[in-house]
């Protein structure tokens, strides 16, 4: 059978947008913005450019149509850059679009047996991966969730994360706007409590009222002892989630931590294949999943997604620093979900790059609204390559 449309060419860029202020909020005291741009949080230990730093993928079919992806850039995006034009672009001349998942596998192939089975190798994967299925879905003329296996969810309810303001009390009052916009759920990061996490936690919650879902991210902070005393402590104050309390790598102490707690665990964003997946299910490390598109790409995260579901194990997406390409491939995957009671909702983030891609993805009201049109739904802007840095 004859290609759908054969790929003629794949091209990448770095796309730096200016913050007024730093993801996560002002600077602490004894932070500061080195010589290329980054800062470390002292509260989890955790460098982050201080501009919203992504990497965009374009795919150019024989016939000129477009699809486009996004991937996880936002420290060294140049490994990724590199990756992509120097191994995975040129394999893909002439392939078939219309077999995302093939090109998906036959990709991850080409360095497994050297160790290239994570980090900038897969990151660099997910991007090729999105740009594909967007091809694909223009292609057909079809959205990508339809090509998913069906179109679950017209609009995906939205958490608030994150409140960046210096003060607790600036924090709840924050958190009390956001109530008030139609939102039903907030998540507070502890690497910014300053006052001390259950302390945040009791002001957040009689801030907020008894019927809103609070959650935390814990950043990897804890031992899984630490970890179990703090989220008791907080479970007094009816807590919906506990995200990331140990280390990524201590499946043992993940284990231990959810077997000790009385709250649902989430955890996953750091993780990008079903292979680190399936060993915490296994051991029931979790009761939620935080899979981040940026990471996985579609294919993986549908992978990564039924996974769960076998697991009778809830999802809800982790949603990092972009443009919003990838957050367009992440809601269009989710909607093709059964057990999805959230999606994350990165508002420093999300709102201030709207503007950047065109098409009709929103969140208000306590929910996102799904894309329309072929493929992602989205593609960039031309405005967001005039902040094109180069590699």
């Amino acid at each position: 059978m004859p290609p759908l449309d054969a790929i003629a060419k794949v091209e990448s860029f770095i796309i730096s947008i200016p913050r007024d202020v730093p993801y996560l909020g002002p600077l602490r005291e004894g932070e500061r913005i080195n010589e290329k741009g980054y800062v470390i949080r002292k509260g989890n230990r955790s460098i982050y450019p201080t501009s919203d730093m992504s990497v965009l993928v374009k795919v150019t079919s024989e016939s000129g149509k477009v699809g486009w992806g996004e991937t996880y850039g936002i420290v060294a995006p140049q490994a990724v850059i590199s990756i992509i034009d120097e191994v995975l672009g040129p394999v893909l001349i002439g392939r078939d679009p219309g077999d995302p998942v093939v090109l998906h596998e036959d990709l991850y192939d080409l360095m497994r047996v050297r160790g290239f089975f994570g980090g900038y190798y897969v990151d660099s994967l997910a991007g090729i991966d999105i740009a594909i299925w967007d091809l694909y879905g223009k292609c057909l003329n079809r959205p990508l969730s339809s090509l998913l296996g069906g179109t679950r969810h017209q609009t995906i309810p939205a958490y608030v994360s994150g409140l960046p303001k210096a003060t607790l009390r600036e924090r709840c009052d924050l958190a009390v706007e956001w109530i008030g916009k139609g939102y039903k759920a907030i998540k507070f990061a502890a690497a910014m409590s300053d006052d001390g996490i259950v302390k945040e936690m009791a002001a957040l919650r009689e801030a907020v009222g008894p019927e809103i879902d609070l959650m935390v991210d814990l950043h990897w902070k804890f031992t899984s002892g630490e970890a179990i005393r703090l989220i008791r402590r907080l479970e007094a104050h009816n807590l919906y989630f506990a995200e990331a309390p140990c280390e990524p790598e201590d499946i043992e102490g993940q284990e231990i931590v959810a077997r000790g707690i009385g709250t649902p665990l989430a955890l996953g964003e750091e993780w990008r294949t079903t292979y680190e997946y399936r060993p915490r299910f296994e051991r029931r490390c979790m009761s939620i999943i935080q899979p981040e598109m940026g990471h996985t790409g579609v294919t993986e995260f549908l992978h990564i997604g039924r996974m769960a579901h076998a697991f009778h194990v809830d999802t809800i997406p982790h949603a990092s620093i972009g443009i919003g390409i990838f957050m367009a491939a992440s809601l269009q995957a989710t909607a093709a979900l059964k057990r999805v009671p959230y999606h994350e909702y990165q508002h420093s983030i999300f709102d201030k790059n709207l503007r950047y891609v065109t098409g009709d993805m929103g969140c208000a009201n306590g929910a996102y609204t799904l894309p329309s049109g072929p493929g992602l739904g989205v593609e960039p802007h031309p405005d967001v390559f005039n902040y094109i840095r180069k590699a």
